[in-house]
């Protein structure tokens, strides 16, 4: 079974396109089975200020106060995953959505309950419950929640969950939604590159502004044990039945041939 985890921030959730969704229908078509892992920060960050719980970010992270958890799972699970289920089966893509913590699917533990509160590592990854899934046709839509030994859910980085999902699942590919094409390097699009060479990008600066924390999440990803992401545009085609179109970063250097 070929299969694709894809990551979808919230913060491009309300741009996908009908050509981005053409382009996962199109992969169906070819045999690929698709996971989604998606995040949902604007509307986290609109819910917290209504109900003025305070919100922070620590070293990239979301400080997750148990107030504050209860809030990221309302939002998580009762709208954005909704919303995407939605679009997605709109296209005729049967879909299932699900947090991550529903059936152990998500195992994890804190990673400093001191200084970010209920966020997690995962640690393990059910793959049954996403193989039965897969072998039904649906496509899963997982919410980056996970639960802990005790029973504590725990907010998870959705693209250290997307890592974890490929990593357990050995996909052919991990892809990050953007709102962007990809790398873009002196106006032209970079269509492969590796982790040192973006590092060499970011320090010549032709790397900057909103893409340093896309490709850093990117990196970040790749530390967790995957070979490769990709990263596309949420606004448009990014298969076309042949070609792929976008920047894949690999975790190694490339071979020059």
């Amino acid at each position: 079974m070929k299969t694709i985890v894809i990551k979808c921030g919230g913060s491009v959730m309300d741009e996908l396109t009908p050509a981005f969704f053409e382009s996962l229908v199109e992969l169906e078509n070819q045999g690929y089975r698709l996971i989604f892992v998606h995040g949902g920060g604007p509307d986290i960050n609109r819910m917290l200020d209504l109900f003025q719980v305070p919100h922070e970010f620590v070293d990239g992270l979301r400080k997750t106060t148990a107030q504050a958890m209860e809030v990221v799972e309302m939002v998580l699970s009762g709208q954005t995953n909704r919303k995407l289920v939605a679009k997605l089966e709109s296209y005729g893509l049967k879909s299932f959505g699900l947090n991550g913590s529903d059936g152990g699917f998500l195992h994890a533990d804190f990673i400093d309950e001191d200084k970010l509160g209920f966020v997690g590592n995962v640690t393990k990854v059910n793959k049954d419950v996403i193989t039965m899934l897969l072998q039904e046709k649906f496509t899963p839509v997982i919410t980056p929640i996970a639960i802990t030994q005790n029973g504590v859910k725990l907010n998870i980085n959705a693209d250290f969950a997307a890592a974890a999902v490929a990593n357990a699942l050995e996909v052919e590919h991990c892809i990050f939604v953007t709102d962007v094409d990809g790398i873009l390097i002196d106006g032209k699009l970079v269509h492969q590159t590796d982790i040192s060479e973006i590092d060499k990008y970011i320090e010549e600066e032709k790397i900057t502004g909103g893409m340093i924390p896309k490709v850093k999440s990117a990196m970040a990803s790749i530390e967790k044990g995957i070979s490769s992401v990709m990263i596309v545009s949420g606004k448009k085609k990014f298969f076309n039945g042949l070609q792929w179109i976008g920047t894949e970063i690999n975790g190694k250097e490339r071979v020059l041939k």
